[in-house]
């Protein structure tokens, strides 16, 4: 039996994903989270073989969730489900150390086919998104491939429409410390004032 800690923060989505899951005789969703800090406090307890969480949960960064489970559980992979496809993304969230990553369009077929395979110690990418990461060559690559992690999030934590002060509580720093990557990312980017900066995280799916 494959024991699962589902973790989303919409209630409706748990449940139609618990009831996929569990008409399986091999998968079980034991324990459920709708919260960054709750997610950590189940794996403390143990008794979990894989996460399956989505990115965009309160209390914590995406990228910071998935670094800190590693530590707090480092024998128990993580599947990443989420609305989310761009490569980059994708990218960030395997090199910060989950297992797989499944997008919230693709069949149940896909999301058992990606739980088994990672239970079985593998790893898995979406299909849909495959080519997108493996065969793209740095003249691919969009500008934002450029920014660190923490100036990637921030930049989507902005485009959600969170201030500079509730981004720093979602990463644990102060405001100026975000000001700080906000400007860096700019900088980067080539880009001059908020505005621009928002639609260019629209434009590339970071909503």
């Amino acid at each position: 039996m494959i024991r699962i800690l589902l973790a989303d923060d919409h209630h409706i989505l748990r449940s139609g994903l618990k009831q996929i899951i569990t008409s399986n005789k091999d998968l079980a969703v034991t324990e459920e989270a709708s919260h960054g800090s709750e997610v950590l406090c189940k794996l403390q307890q143990g008794g979990i073989d894989i996460l399956l969480t989505d990115l965009s949960m309160p209390g914590l960064s995406a990228l910071d969730l998935i670094t800190r489970a590693r530590k707090e559980a480092p024998k128990v992979p993580i599947i990443v489900l989420s609305m989310h496809n761009e490569s980059q993304l994708v990218s960030r969230v395997l090199r910060a150390g989950a297992a797989g990553y499944v997008t919230k369009s693709s069949d149940p077929a896909t999301l058992l086919a990606a739980i088994r395979k990672v239970a079985a110690g593998g790893r898995f990418i979406d299909p849909s998104l495959v080519e997108a990461i493996v065969f793209s060559t740095p003249e691919d690559r969009p500008p934002h491939a450029a920014l660190s992690d923490r100036e990637y999030e921030v930049l989507q934590l902005l485009v959600r429409g969170l201030s500079l002060a509730e981004i720093g509580s979602n990463l644990f720093v102060s405001a100026k410390t975000v000001s700080t990557h906000k400007a860096r990312a700019m900088q980067k980017l080539g880009i001059n004032n908020n505005a621009e900066l928002v639609r260019y995280g629209l434009r590339h799916g970071m909503a």
